[in-house]
């Protein structure tokens, strides 16, 4: 593939300030439908009996399934640069269950 093709199927990304930022979540509840994967991102505050949804993102299963496999090479990545380095972050021994048994279908 020459260069002039290259360029082409390149996309530009653009990232706003506000954006960038980041929203802080720690928990995600997903549930999906034959046609599309539902992400919820909440941020929990302990103390509290209510938390809200602080982003949501609606996926092609396709798409989530590219999410899935960038999230276990990411891991991979983190795991290996956590072994190798021996700082405080600790490589994922096991799969941490889901909070509350909170059923992912929709």
């Amino acid at each position: 593939m020459d260069n002039n093709n290259q360029k082409q199927n390149q996309i530009q990304v653009e990232l706003t300030d506000q954006v960038a930022q980041g929203t802080y979540a720690n928990l995600a509840i997903i549930s999906h439908s034959s046609s599309e994967f539902i992400f919820d991102f909440i941020r929990v505050v302990p103390g509290t009996q209510k938390a809200k949804v602080k982003s949501r993102i609606i996926m092609t299963p396709d798409n989530a399934k590219r999410l899935l496999f960038a999230l276990q090479d990411n891991i991979q990545k983190f795991d290996d640069t956590a072994k190798k380095g021996g700082n405080n972050h600790h490589p994922f021994g096991e799969l941490i269950p889901p909070i509350g048994g909170i059923p992912g279908e929709a």
